[in-house]
């Protein structure tokens, strides 16, 4: 990632959208440090927070509005992410490697005083332009709670959920914490981490954003944890790196499930040990049953946040890296591993688990081989983990 970004020139008609942003961020108690002008995209603004903190954000901002078009439906809003007139580049969203600035894709409806932002880390790189829509239903939303969150289909993507984030124009400094604390996350726990946020007060928006010194003077060495020791830092302070680092705390929210899953399968009667795999490009973790001699080897994925109109939760199933010469490399096989354990927690916020044979999940339509990447956790998958995992080592 470069230190800088493409530029583009942009009508000043657009300036509405950019002062939407500033005001905002004013009524959100923040000082306006600096500004770009308002003929140069994306637009970038320099601000201090109302406790104090110096933030910048870049903003990918477009018009938001509700146009009736031919053969589309009447209550459809969209925005068109478009700078330029290269319709076939692929442009990479940039994300700032110091992290002092926070990366915003936006669509902003002046008139109505609100706007919804797409993940732009999700849609990096993008094409100029493309169309993100949603419904009037979402608009009113927005307005009547100030705060709301949601999944759009995206039909022709490798990732086919995508989380909205809308607000009216007084939380744009949230929205700005939010993207920054979930950058790069997957869509279940940004769903999630989107309402709690929604929920905030203004005092606890500024927590969230800032951890007040935990005082470790009088701590004894032994009462200390040792990476306290070897890094030198507290364990809140530690706890803040993670909370600041968007990689580290997507990172970290993988391994905290796993570890959650560990925990729920040593406490099995069936189960002798649990071993995590080392490695990418693997199964999660492998476990050996008192009765049997064949090893077990599950992967641990997130369900996303919303259930599908049965109730069931939903998994999107597949690798975070493809080859550029074969896409079927995205899915998975039943061969990969034996059981996939869905967590439960971006639905229920409860750190269980249902699972599934991978060799009664349902085969890819195209990709020979391969196993579907849209997954709903029906009765098909169970909470009897014991069960699961005796069946898998017969």
């Amino acid at each position: 990632m470069t230190a800088t970004y493409d530029r583009f020139k942009v009508d000043s008609r657009r300036n509405a959208i950019r002062e939407f942003l500033i005001h905002g961020l004013e009524l959100s108690g923040c000082g306006i440090l600096q500004t770009s002008g308002p003929t140069e995209a994306p637009f970038r603004v320099s601000f201090v927070s109302p406790w104090g903190e110096r933030m910048g954000v870049l903003a990918y901002a477009f018009t938001a509005n509700q146009v009736l078009t031919p053969n589309r439906p009447v209550d459809e809003h969209r925005f068109q992410v478009k700078y330029g007139s290269d319709s076939k580049r692929l442009h990479e969203l940039w994300q700032d490697p110091f992290g002092l600035y926070t990366t915003i894709l936006v669509g902003i409806n002046v008139e109505r005083g609100f706007f919804v932002g797409a993940d732009p880390v999700l849609n990096s790189p993008t094409r100029f332009f493309i169309s993100k829509e949603f419904k009037e239903q979402h608009a009113k939303q927005i307005e009547n709670a100030g705060w709301h969150a949601w999944e759009r289909e995206r039909v022709s993507s490798e990732h086919p959920i995508e989380v909205l984030v809308g607000g009216r124009r007084e939380n744009m400094l949230r929205y700005i914490l939010f993207e920054r604390d979930v950058r790069g996350e997957e869509q279940g726990p940004r769903q999630l981490v989107a309402e709690s946020y929604g929920r905030l007060t203004q005092a606890k928006l500024r927590l969230r954003s800032q951890f007040e010194p935990l005082l470790v003077e009088n701590l004894e060495s032994s009462e200390r944890h040792r990476l306290e020791t070897e890094f030198k830092l507290s364990a809140r302070e530690l706890l803040e790196l993670v909370a600041t680092a968007p990689r580290l705390k997507m990172a970290v929210r993988g391994w905290v499930a796993e570890q959650h899953l560990r925990t729920t399968l040593e406490a099995l009667p069936a189960v002798r040990s649990v071993q995590p795999i080392p490695g990418d490009g693997h199964a999660d973790l492998q476990v050996t049953l008192r009765r049997s001699k064949r090893a077990v080897t599950i992967e641990c994925k997130n369900v996303l946040r919303d259930r599908d109109a049965h109730g069931n939760a939903r998994l999107d199933f597949m690798r975070t890296r493809v080859s550029q010469n074969d896409r079927c490399t995205r899915y998975y096989s039943a061969t990969d591993f034996d059981v996939v354990a869905a967590c439960m927690h971006a639905n229920t916020e409860r750190w269980e688990f249902r699972a599934r044979l991978t060799q009664d999940m349902e085969p890819h339509k195209v990709c020979a081989g391969k196993l579907a990447n849209r997954v709903v956790v029906d009765s098909g998958w169970s909470s009897d983990l014991n069960a699961v995992l005796e069946r898998a080592a017969m």
